[in-house]
């Protein structure tokens, strides 16, 4: 069975979703049967490479917040993050174009190191003080996933270099529906949107491996990022 995933470096509810995801997969009888395929989402595609802004200022004019107010709406996803057992910086991060990121990630996969370069580039973004939006920490990167330096530098110095995969990838999230990620597609019979429970996560593979017809599943109000950028915490 094949799992397919989109999702964006910048949505930290796709870095959350990951980790719930991959517990749900650990209680999931087949896992050893499943395939997991990451597909490229961009939630901001309109930004400018080069063009950064701290997150907490980018969170406070999006919402119209002060500079407070968004400081508390990073510390209150911090809390689902660190619930997790993820790391997560809620000062110093910076939020920008993801594109480069996403064509490097086509590069891991070509080269079957797909999921190690986004835990490492998650883990920067959210985690550590790497920047993702750094060209030389993005080949820092790619070198610890296990892909070559040269390879990753040629890429980043090409803006054509796997474009065209990112841009299929998001057009096929479009025709899916999708309105925000993470958004999970089990075997294209079952749809599963946000950062749902890992429970939530076992129960649909488990129905997805019947092979019953796709229907979305779990709480409607889960945690994402939309195309709007906007990855609030849904009120319960």
């Amino acid at each position: 069975m094949r799992v397919e995933i989109w999702s964006d470096i910048a949505c930290p509810w796709c870095y959350i979703g990951k980790a719930r995801f991959e517990k749900g997969l650990a209680d999931f009888a087949h896992r050893d049967q499943v395939e997991i395929v990451h597909r490229s989402f961009e939630l901001d595609p309109g930004r400018a490479k080069g063009d950064t802004a701290p997150v907490v200022d980018m969170l406070a004019l999006k919402y119209g917040r002060t500079r407070e107010e968004a400081q508390a709406m990073e510390e209150h996803v911090a809390s689902n993050a660190r619930s997790e057992g993820l790391g997560y910086r809620t000062e110093g991060r910076d939020h920008g174009s993801t594109f480069d990121v996403h064509r490097l990630l086509h590069l891991a996969k070509a080269r079957g190191r797909q999921d190690e370069l986004l835990d490492l580039a998650y883990r920067a973004n959210f985690a550590e003080e790497r920047s993702v939006f750094d060209a030389e920490i993005l080949v820092e990167l790619a070198v610890e996933a296990g892909l070559d330096a040269d390879e990753a530098r040629a890429v980043l110095a090409d803006e054509d270099a796997y474009a065209d995969d990112v841009r299929a990838d998001e057009r096929e999230a479009a025709e899916l529906g999708a309105n925000g990620v993470p958004f999970f597609v089990l075997d294209r019979r079952y749809g599963v949107s946000g950062g749902q429970p890992a429970e939530v996560f076992t129960q649909a593979l488990e129905q997805a491996w019947q092979g019953r017809a796709i229907t979305p599943i779990g709480s409607e109000d889960a945690a994402a990022c939309d195309t709007d950028g906007s990855c609030e915490v849904p009120q319960r």
